[in-house]
Parts: structure tokens; sequence; C-alpha cells
């Protein structure tokens, strides 16, 4: 039931064995068009090894693109750099079709970046909401005075031959130095292509936009998937206007999985944007798993992703099906009790949640204080969430 993939494949494309494909013929024949895929259980040949909330942290692969954003003094200038980053964590995706474990309740991944300039960078996801799906996400870097925040809300639907997640959720990049700008990002949709029958791939689609009210610029990008018989793999085209008068001051093409191109509109000028082929990936410091806490991302499924490493389907399925029964277990548990689960990391307030460090933060002027504060709000032994999931 294994697949086959070429090495030399730029647009990720898969295509399955048979075994593998009458399973998934067998759960397809089972849907209806448009139907909700949250509550379906997928086989584990189709799961990328790692969780949801660590699969955030692609968008933060490439600091260099950004940590000197709040510098550059052209507001055109900025917004640019923020786009690139933006549109540079794309690229980082598995094979074909794989998707990220849905994570449970409570679970938590963290990590920390360690740059050249000897700057650090600290990230905490949590999953604060089960029905539906929400994964709420913070990363800082106090000595670039940079913010990211925000959360997901994916919505699958089968589609006959593709399924699709609908993005809902918004993010934040907040440069907090002398411009205190705050670049609002809608995503684009995720499309899982030839699930049934042809080539397996992820594709991007529909419309995403950045949006800076501060600095009156907004860009509308537009992710093109490919047609059956014309078209180009993850092809992009987007528009960077002047939002109080709609002048289009650059344009957007490429693909955003390998060359990106930026033209100037008023000279014409174009540029290399960003180049996936040029690029290095920043690696995360995470905590051995013997030192994580019991709802940590890769503690929780490190034997299932033994598993899928191993290439040992049938025990992955037995272990995933272990995490999952244990979750189900403890939310009948808490519901009998009474009793209602809270985040570690995060408030909720009108359904909409803010990392419970924010507050701290902002009493600190000092970035090196600011870091240690970090370290110790994230890092600290957190037992909340083994403690309300029992």
């Amino acid at each position: 039931m294994m697949s086959k993939s070429s090495n030399n494949d730029p647009n990720s494309t898969e295509e399955l064995e048979e075994g593998s494909r009458s399973i998934l013929l067998g759960i397809a024949s089972q849907l209806t068009k448009g139907m909700d895929l949250h509550r379906v259980t997928l086989p584990t040949f189709v799961l990328e090894p790692r969780s949801m909330l660590e699969r955030i942290t692609d968008f933060m692969s490439h600091p260099d693109l950004i940590l000197n954003a709040g510098k550059i003094d052209d507001p055109l200038e900025r917004f640019i750099a923020v786009i690139r980053y933006y549109l540079s964590g794309w690229h980082i995706k598995p094979k074909g079709v794989k998707k990220p474990y849905n994570p449970v309740l409570g679970e938590y991944f963290r990590c920390r970046y360690e740059y050249p300039d000897n700057t650090e960078a600290f990230y905490i996801a949590e999953q604060v909401s089960h029905h539906p799906p929400v994964s709420s996400y913070f990363y800082s870097c106090p000595e670039h005075h940079i913010l990211i925040a925000g959360d997901i809300r994916p919505k699958s639907r089968f589609l006959g031959n593709s399924a699709g997640t609908l993005m809902h959720g918004e993010s934040h990049i907040i440069l907090t130095d002398r411009h205190n700008e705050r670049y609002e990002i809608l995503m684009p949709n995720v499309y899982a292509r030839g699930i049934l029958f042809g080539t397996m791939t992820l594709e991007l689609g529909d419309s995403s936009k950045v949006r800076c009210v501060t600095s009156d610029l907004s860009c509308e990008l537009d992710f093109k998937t490919k047609g059956f018989f014309s078209g180009q793999w993850n092809s992009v085209f987007g528009k960077i206007k002047k939002e109080s008068t709609q002048e289009v001051l650059c344009e957007i093409t490429g693909q955003w999985s390998n060359e990106l191109y930026i033209k100037y509109c008023k000279t014409g000028n174009k540029e290399l944007l960003f180049d996936v082929k040029a690029s290095t990936i920043q690696p995360k410091i995470v905590t051995s798993e013997d030192e994580q806490g019991d709802y940590e991302s890769r503690r929780l499924w490190s034997k299932v992703s033994t598993a899928i490493r191993n290439r040992d389907m049938d025990t992955a399925t037995a272990e995933k099906t272990l995490v999952e029964d244990s979750q189900r277990a403890k939310a009948r548990d808490r519901e009998e009790r009474g009793h209602t689960w809270q985040p570690t990391f995060f408030n909720e307030n009108n359904d909409e949640y803010t990392f419970k460090g924010r507050e701290g933060m902002t009493q600190l002027d000092d970035p090196i204080k600011t870091k240690e504060y970090l370290q110790q709000v994230i890092f600290a032994k957190q037992s909340n969430n083994d403690t309300n999931n029992q």
C-alpha cells in the first residue's frame, strides 16, 4: 500500500499503488459531495507524521525575509517584505496528498529559534477547540520587534475526486517598533487533488489578502489551480494597491513552489521576489520528547509518527486509534463531571483567542527582558493541559 513519488518532481505529485487507491475508493463510496470531512477517519498512508500545530511553523521558515522589515523606511517596500515572507512558507510540503494530524483538544507545540545575528524567537500553538477545530498560535522575536499571531479554523469538504479545506481564521504580522504596523492576512484554501484517480497533489486555490490599514496598502492574491488539460501548477497572481485610490502599484506573478516575481507598475521594472531553490529553511529547536508534556505534539503522536516513518501502517493505525479513543473518553468524562476545559496558553473572549503572555509583554520595554519573560511563560513546565484532559 505504499506510494511512488519522484524526488525530481518540483510539484510534489504522487501516484498511489492500487491497494491504497482501493481503500480511498471504499471511503469515498460512503461520502456525499460537499460532506464535512472533519469526522471522517483517514487512512494513515495519507498522513504526514506531524501535527497541524507544527505545520504552522512552516511560515516561520525564512526569518531572513522579515526580521529587518521594521528598519525599512519606505512603506511600500516594508509591505513587499511582508508579502515576500508570507508567500515563502507554502512550498514546504510533502509529496502528493499528505495531511498533518488533526490536533486533539489541549494539544500544544512549542519551539524556539536561534538566528545568525544571535537573536531568538519563540513559538507556541495550542488546539483551543475541537468542535469546531481551532488552532491558535503565537510567535515573537522581541529583539526584532516582530509578532505573528492568529488562528486556523479549517473546514474540509469532499468534492468528488478532490477534497477542499476552507482555511477560515486570520493571521496578523505586527511590527511593534517605530512603525507599529499590523498586517492582516487571510489564507487561501487548500485542495487535495486526484484522491480517487489520476495524480495526487496538494494545491492552493481561490483568493487571499494581505492588508495594512496604517500604510493604506493591500495585496489581493489569486492562487490558481491547474486545469485538467492546461495551466501550470502552483501559479499565483497578485496586485498591490493603495487602498484609498485603488491605484495598482505592483504586480506579483510566478509559482509559489518555484520562483515569484514582482513588477513595479510605474517603472515597469520586474524583479525576482522569492526563489525557492535559493532559500534555506531555518531549523526549529524543540525540547526532546522524553522531556515534553503528555499533550505536547511530538510526544503525543510519537508512536504514530515512528510507525509512519517505518512504513508500518497497521501499527500507525492502531496507535492513532488509541490517541483518538483516549481523547473521546476524556471528553465524555469531563461532560459527566460538568468540567469545562480551558486552554493553557490562550485566553478566549467572544470566540477570539489571544496569547496569555501578551499582556505581560506590553509592560516590558526591554527586548532582552521580554525574551526572558517569553522563555519562562512558554517553556516553564506546563501541566494544565494534562490536568484538563484527565
